[in-house]
């Protein structure tokens, strides 16, 4: 731990320059970021006093491949991003957690009362509160800390912000409490416990994942308690391409029906089989058995399921794509997976609000702009928020132009695959 001004100091003075890019990646966001961790840690002084601290880190994240197949055991293409919540950090020995972030209040909560609320549904409260009940109960110390937190994860993004949280308290957990030694997957794990059961929001394991273990990796849920982990070591930029995060400014309120809907009918036909989940019904099967199903269970469940076995099976060769080095397939295939996503997972744009359909004018515009030389595709939950494209360099600037007079100035967010996850920073 090192006092606050001291941390100040090496700040404004460089010396912690190489440790910002690092994690950052992209050296042009070091003034930025220095401004921002001067800034959260002069805010932690104001509320607690100048202290030994620590800083802790955790990403938002992308999903490139995978579009609602974590939750029914499939696999996933994910990364974290070089945006991220931090946390200037002092322990306590109160047994309290006590989090300011940004602007949000947010009430205290003990280590000694850790049980369920209702009442905290949706609420950061439910998080903090799932994450450290789990730890606990996994035989994990946990304790008090008082905390400032601030993101820059888009909150309603697609990025995760949600994510982010949970995995910034259990890293902190980690780091105060045990000696950084709780494994990245166990804290999504934790966090995933805390964001279905306490939260309420039936979410699959992917955000927290991608949060929680960073840089670019597939990962197979077949083994929900055990998944399987594998890095691609790949920078888009090598490919002359660059990643592009849209906002398209639509609101993720009242949608938590929207989304549960997905997982629901998707079980609802593994139910058909006698299964759980997809992944344990054998595709061959699920497609011979199509006629038997209709009127068992909606049309709409039929065509989500579809799209399951295509975008699972797709992950497999984005991945080959890109350790081949063939960027062009890599793209194609992006492109047919947008494509799923739009005509059989139908979470482009909410039934309930088809009117407003930001993420289908975002990708219609998009798909002009690029006239085939890039890859666009609805980015996360979907059915508003944002769309993910890869975009050649020579055309990021008149992209990023197009798409922020199209739904604002800053909306466009060229971003960098981050290798860190949940982190210590210092």
């Amino acid at each position: 731990m090192k006092l606050t001004k001291d941390l100040l100091a090496e700040i404004n003075n460089g010396s912690f320059d190489d440790r910002l890019i690092d994690i950052y990646v992209d050296e042009d966001m070091l003034t930025y970021q220095k401004k921002r961790y001067v800034s959260a840690i002069n805010k932690f002084e104001e509320l607690y006093g100048e202290a030994e601290v620590e800083i802790y880190s955790a990403p938002g994240r992308s999903e490139v491949g995978g579009n609602h197949t974590d939750h029914q055991r499939g696999q996933v293409l994910a990364c974290g991003l070089n945006l991220d919540v931090i946390a200037i950090v002092e322990p306590t020995d109160d047994g309290i957690i006590k989090i300011v972030s940004d602007d949000y209040n947010i009430s205290d909560i003990s280590v000694a009362d850790l049980e369920k609320r209702d009442s905290e549904e949706n609420t950061s409260e439910a998080l903090i509160r799932g994450v450290a009940k789990k730890l606990k109960d996994e035989g994990y110390k946990i304790g008090g800390f008082k905390t400032f937190m601030t993101s820059d994860v888009l909150r309603g993004s697609g990025m995760s912000s949600s994510a982010a949280f949970e995995v910034i308290v259990g890293t902190i957990l980690s780091g105060l409490y045990n000696n950084m030694e709780i494994s990245p997957v166990f804290i999504a794990q934790a966090s995933q416990y805390a964001e279905n059961v306490y939260f309420g929001k039936p979410s699959g394991l992917m955000d927290q994942m991608a949060s929680s273990v960073g840089s670019l990796v597939n990962i197979d849920f077949k083994d929900v308690k055990n998944p399987v982990i594998k890095k691609v070591d790949v920078d888009f930029g090598k490919f002359g391409h660059s990643l592009c995060i849209v906002d398209t400014k639509g609101s993720h309120a009242d949608l938590t029906p929207e989304y549960a809907a997905i997982p629901i009918e998707m079980k609802e036909v593994a139910a058909f089989f006698g299964k759980e989940v997809l992944r344990e019904v054998d595709e061959d099967e699920f497609y011979s058995n199509i006629p038997k199903l209709k009127g068992k269970v909606s049309d709409r469940a039929i065509v989500r399921a579809i799209h399951f076995y295509g975008d699972h099976n797709k992950v497999t060769y984005e991945v080959n794509a890109l350790e081949e080095g063939n960027f062009d397939e890599f793209k194609r295939i992006i492109s047919l997976s947008g494509d799923s996503s739009f005509k059989y997972l139908q979470n482009v744009f909410a039934a309930s609000d088809v009117r407003n359909q930001g993420l289908s004018l975002g990708l219609a515009v998009s798909e002009h702009i690029l006239d085939g030389k890039g890859a666009v595709r609805v980015h996360g939950g979907g059915f508003a928020g944002t769309i993910q494209a890869f975009v050649p360099n020579d055309m990021v600037s008149k992209y990023k132009e197009e798409m922020d007079n199209l739904f604002g100035e800053g909306s466009c967010h060229v971003l960098k695959v981050r290798k860190y996850g949940g982190m210590k920073v210092c």
